[in-house]
């Protein structure tokens, strides 16, 4: 009778033991559900921008026009194109010792991508040894970074740079902001006022999800040809250093 209370009782403790495994994988499934609608949740409000093309009377008004970006204007700022190919996918905003790349890429109607595209870019620089930190500053979540970067002499360091983003209507805008605004978050004042005013036009044509948005020249824009930089392949997500190179430049737009 012993025998038999004991081999029940360890039947018990084995159901038991089961039950406790299914909770934790039922847990643990709950857990990275939960954290795909965190990724996959339907774009935000966006009081002060950035814009939709349908969102602004006029565009132009203010703005370098890029095409698929309006870029706005400040006194003594350079502007810098970063090229893909034979097409132009990002526009560099350089004012003083402070810069913020602008990237746009569709995407889904109904679904932003920010999260998702945040997760990318943090495992791309940890597994480049870098260091990553998600906060919430002023543009909403961003993250800040420390890329390693081969210095002038040869040796190793780190560039800190700022990656954040903003998902609108079929399209999500990136920045990376680099230099002083991103070693001194409070220095970049400037510049995340010109992320937030730039109008993205994402056009009705079809387009992949995370397709870069083409941009073009402004008409009257005055190139200097030397220092043209390809963007590296890879993660077009990735915010790699050479996205953060000299490109193509049209100076002194105001």
């Amino acid at each position: 009778m012993f025998g038999r209370r004991k081999k029940k009782g360890a039947a018990e403790d084995a159901a038991g033991e089961a039950e406790q495994v299914v909770d934790s994988v039922d847990t643990e499934a709950d857990d990275v559900e939960a954290e795909r609608e965190r990724v996959r949740l339907e774009p935000e409000p966006r009081p002060d921008g950035p814009w939709d093309s349908t969102e602004v009377r006029d565009p132009a008004e203010g703005r370098v026009d890029l095409g698929g970006l309006f870029v706005p204007g400040v006194d003594g700022m350079e502007l810098r194109v970063e090229v893909a190919g034979d097409a132009i996918v990002a526009a560099t905003v350089v004012l003083r010792d402070s810069a913020v790349q602008l990237q746009a890429f569709a995407a889904p109607k109904r679904e932003g991508i920010w999260g998702e595209v945040r997760e990318e870019i943090a495992a791309g620089i940890t597994q480049q040894g870098g260091i990553v930190d998600e906060v919430e500053g002023p543009l909403g979540w961003e993250l800040r970074a420390q890329v390693p970067v081969q210095l002038p002499d040869g040796t190793g360091g780190f560039q800190v740079v700022r990656f954040v983003g903003v998902d609108g209507p079929r399209w999500f805008l990136r920045g990376v902001i680099s230099g002083q605004g991103a070693v001194q978050p409070q220095a970049a004042g400037l510049l995340e006022q010109i992320f937030r005013d730039t109008v993205v036009v994402r056009g009705e044509g079809p387009m992949a999800p995370r397709d870069p948005i083409v941009l073009k020249l402004p008409n009257d824009a005055q190139m200097v040809p030397e220092g043209v930089q390809q963007q590296d392949e890879g993660s077009r997500f990735a915010g790699g250093m050479g996205q953060l190179q000299r490109g193509p430049e049209i100076t002194e737009v105001r």
